[in-house]
């Protein structure tokens, strides 16, 4: 479960930094982002 939160977050990332060069989904790409630190903070939470 925890290796999935990563894959997820990481794809996220990368879906964020390409939308944010290609500039076409607006604020869905912040939305991304927030979602990937999201899933990064509840993978370290339960880590602990």
């Amino acid at each position: 479960m925890r290796s999935l939160l990563y894959l997820i977050a990481v794809i996220l990332v990368i879906g964020w930094i390409f939308g944010f060069f290609v500039y076409s989904l607006g604020h869905l790409i912040h939305l991304l982002l927030g979602l990937a630190i999201i899933s990064i903070l509840i993978s370290i939470i339960r880590g602990r």
